[in-house]
């Protein structure tokens, strides 16, 4: 299509398709930014740059050299610790273990098939936003196999697939943070806001937990589920009018018996799991309660990444054994082996990521870029809900650029964390706004890794679908997720209510 005859918004999105194709790999980028802390150290370090630290009154902020004899030490000396030692490298690695079972074993596929083809018709679109929701328990799951799924049960009724489609694509994508269940999202992104977090007060971040968005999340599957369904059926559907194409009815698969003999079993296991840690923690006498039979200040919530793994392991492993998927012990290694074989471009990004935030933490640049920035919006009187919403605006349009989470959370992270802790919001506040942000525009973003692969579902009922029509039919939910997500949060603040386990909204030294 000639350029001049594309709308403003389709010509905004090719320049961003543009500009993020050209961006560096993500792990080349890290390295980038971990060389510029080091030469920026070396400069803010001979001009003196310093600041008066607000949490000890009378000391002084100042720059380490990474350049000065001590800096070159520690920058060799530090390596592998700060691989080693870097918080989402276990967290994700442990959990993937359990998660990676589940999946490569056929029981997630499995529940989100069987979910979706067993509602009555008058519920398939809400079913398919819900199961898209919560398929970020195995965010590979949803792209897969529900949002080809969506597209196929919405032709068999006679409606627009790519309607179908859309449904499941906004609930897998735009809805990706939240999830009734902790998924691996949680101690990844938690991990990281709460060394954050130290870098401004070791205290209160050792007070954090993994779960710390846990309860907002909850309440946003219902919410998202809601919304999505009124786009689909009152917007998205209308607009693309009624199909006359072809009906693959061979791409619609039910369940086996194997399989839901299957799922039966790993349903029953999984109950019996959650009643057997519900033992460690909810009786006065539970081995993983804390000092004084606390709760959220307990070796539970400091556990909760083994716990995953073992919630997701046991049920995969059943599910496994009675679908004759898992026969021997055999078996069981070599799926494991096989989901750390995929994390294998996480290893690498995550030994150039460790370079960076311990840099940037070691120098003193994050922390003094922190208190500098926060001061700096206080003198403007810009704070409150306006701050917030900013936030999230910034952190959207980055994700239009950047879209691996975790990566632009290592980025930002360091700076907005203690940041708003100065203005008195708390870590979670910020990485709850910060998900929100993440979502919602994913589903609009052309870098995104699986708009490709939704692309190509989709021309099986469109030859013509490209980049630009997928947006548009996609815009809506995004709109109206973030407009939704947002009100939702103002309504969090307004009422106080905890985001969390323990996790509340303002923070207070």
């Amino acid at each position: 299509m000639n350029s001049s005859k594309k709308g403003y918004m389709l010509r905004s999105l090719d320049t961003i398709e543009t500009v993020g194709n050209k961006l560096p790999h993500p792990v080349t980028l890290f390295f980038i930014f971990a060389l510029s802390v080091i030469l920026f150290s070396a400069f803010f370090s001979a001009i003196d740059l310093t600041v008066d630290d607000p949490r000890n009154p009378g000391e002084i902020l100042e720059v380490k050299n990474l350049l000065s004899a001590e800096g070159i030490q520690y920058i060799l000396t530090s390596a592998v610790g700060n691989f080693v030692n870097f918080a989402p490298l276990g967290t994700v690695l442990v959990t993937m273990l359990g998660i990676g079972l589940a999946e490569r074993s056929g029981l997630i596929s499995a529940m989100l098939r069987g979910l979706v083809t067993s509602v009555p018709k008058q519920l398939l679109t809400a079913t398919l936003v819900f199961a898209g929701i919560m398929s970020s328990m195995a965010a590979d799951a949803g792209y897969v196999v529900l949002t080809p799924l969506g597209a196929v049960l919405f032709a068999a009724l006679g409606r627009h697939p790519l309607a179908g489609l859309a449904a499941a694509f906004a609930g897998v994508s735009a809805g990706f943070s939240a999830n009734l269940f902790l998924t691996s999202l949680d101690p990844l992104l938690g991990s990281i806001t709460i060394d954050a977090a130290a870098t401004y007060d070791e205290s209160y971040a050792a007070s954090m937990n993994l779960a710390m968005n846990y309860y907002f999340m909850i309440a946003s599957v219902f919410i998202l589920t809601i919304v999505g369904t009124y786009v689909t059926d009152k917007i998205v559907e209308p607009r693309l009018g009624k199909y006359d194409g072809m009906v693959d009815s061979d791409s619609l698969t039910y369940l086996s018996k194997v399989e839901k003999r299957g799922l039966i079993g790993a349903g029953i296991t999984f109950l019996i799991t959650c009643a057997i840690i519900s033992l460690l923690i909810v009786p006065e006498w539970g081995p993983m309660r804390g000092a004084e039979g606390q709760i959220i200040q307990s070796p539970f919530f400091s556990s909760l990444v083994p716990i995953i793994l073992i919630v997701f392991f046991v049920p995969g492993l059943v599910y496994g054994i009675l679908t004759k998927t898992i026969k021997s012990d055999k078996d069981v290694a070599n799926k494991l082996s096989d989901t750390m074989a995929t994390m294998g471009s996480y290893i690498v990004l995550a030994f150039a990521a460790g370079q960076f935030v311990a840099y940037f933490a070691h120098t003193n640049m994050g922390i003094i870029m922190a208190i500098q920035g926060a001061n700096f919006i206080e003198s403007t009187g810009f704070s409150g809900l306006p701050l917030i919403i900013t936030f999230i605006a910034v952190a959207g349009f980055i994700n239009l650029f950047i879209g691996s989470a975790s990566a632009k959370w290592l980025i930002m992270a360091p700076v907005f964390v203690p940041m708003m802790m100065h203005l008195g919001y708390s870590p979670e506040l910020t990485q709850v706004a910060y998900r929100i942000a993440d979502s919602t525009t994913n589903v609009i973003s052309p870098l995104m890794p699986y708009f490709a692969i939704v692309i190509a579902f989709a021309q099986k009922y469109d030859k013509n679908t490209g980049i630009g029509t997928l947006i548009s039919t996609m815009l809506p939910y995004s709109i109206a997720f973030s407009i939704v997500w947002i009100i939702m949060l103002i309504a969090w603040l307004t009422l106080g209510i905890d985001l969390g386990p323990g996790s509340g909204i303002l923070y207070q030294r």
